[in-house]
């Protein structure tokens, strides 16, 4: 796909994080890890690549705004606009030396996702989506799931841990939904579920307890791939509640209405 001159410059910049972090993920063993919290680990890897994506991004627009896992929220000269991004998501994975991890960078204006690049940087694949222009893996244009049957569906969801508060409940949405559909997975990196669910790998994804910068750009890849995103309880908005279900459309009342009938 022929893209904005931001999505060219979110691609490129993508690209250059991403290879910083595969150079540390082949020494993973000697990276220097500080915890920030319970299962929440903050390594060299991950500033730097925050750092590399804040200056090409911003040196490219510098009157955007700014969210960064790292490094926090900067206004901007143009309040209209921001970068919403996650320099490492699947951190733990990282550090572990599991494949599945990846650099996730979303375009916010007027409170909307307009453009979203999730790239897994291990495997080479670079999932990105503009509003209005279909969603995209590498040169393939993709689309969600043509499943409609939920005994064939495999869904994902992120499974709470150390002082996350969600356990009981998302321990109540697995027995309400794995006895009526063909799997459930949790492998540890929220902006690749949703890209999965774009690509038609999953059927559906959600989370009870999840940042912004976790899933913005995730939710423009599923919405131009034709599924439907919304915040996992009906009212409001996902990123004020921080939880999110994101589903094809073949499946997606019945998958939303087992999580959200308690």
């Amino acid at each position: 796909m022929q893209g904005s001159a931001n999505l060219n410059i979110m691609i490129k910049t993508a690209r250059n994080a991403g290879r910083s972090l595969v150079k540390d993920f082949r020494e993973v063993e000697n990276l220097q890890v500080g915890r920030k919290g319970p299962g929440d680990f903050v390594t060299k890897a991950d500033m730097s690549a925050e750092q590399i994506i804040r200056d090409e991004l911003m040196a490219a627009r510098p009157t955007y705004g700014w969210v960064g896992e790292e490094t926090g929220e900067v206004e901007g000269k143009d309040p209209t606009r921001r970068w919403i991004v996650d320099p490492l998501d699947g951190t733990t994975n990282f550090l572990h030396g599991l494949p599945h991890w990846a650099v996730s960078i979303a375009l916010e204006h007027k409170g909307e996702i307009v453009a979203g690049v999730v790239f897994d940087a291990a495997k080479d694949e670079m999932y990105y989506a503009e509003k209005g222009a279909g969603a995209w893996m590498n040169e393939s244009r993709i689309r969600v799931s043509g499943r409609n049957r939920m005994s064939e569906a495999i869904f994902a969801t992120g499974v709470p841990w150390g002082a996350k508060k969600t356990l009981p409940a998302t321990v109540h949405d697995l027995a309400q939904l794995m006895p009526t559909c063909a799997g459930v997975r949790r492998w540890g990196a929220a902006s690749l579920d949703l890209a999965y669910v774009a690509a038609g790998r999953y059927e559906g994804y959600w989370e009870r307890e999840i940042s912004a910068h976790d899933v913005a750009a995730g939710i423009i890849l599923v919405r131009e791939a034709g599924g439907f995103v919304e915040p996992l309880r009906a009212d409001g908005s996902i990123f004020d509640q921080g939880a999110v279900i994101a589903c094809n459309s073949g499946v997606f009342e019945k998958f939303a209405k087992t999580l959200r009938d308690r």
